[in-house]
């Protein structure tokens, strides 16, 4: 899910709609709309939405770790 956040965040810095992300992709819409719900894409399909929002120079900056927002994330073992 984390991946789907950094990219949702680069789509709206870039004032793309879903459709439009999808469009200019080639990812359907009930893809980008699933990734975004659920963090599940293809290999692909994220190497197609990242050349878009250019980011492939960075594209690692994809997979990045967010800070832990609470004590209990830290808890859980996500931060």
């Amino acid at each position: 899910m984390l991946i789907a956040a950094n990219v949702r965040s680069f789509r709206k810095r870039d004032k793309l709609s879903m459709r439009a992300l999808a469009d200019a992709s080639g990812v359907s819409y009930g893809s980008i709309k699933r990734f975004e719900a659920t963090g599940e894409i293809s290999l692909t399909s994220l190497l197609k939405v990242a050349i878009v929002l250019d980011c492939t120079d960075t594209f690692e900056e994809l997979f990045a770790l967010g800070a832990p927002r609470s004590i209990q994330e830290i808890i859980d073992g996500h931060g």
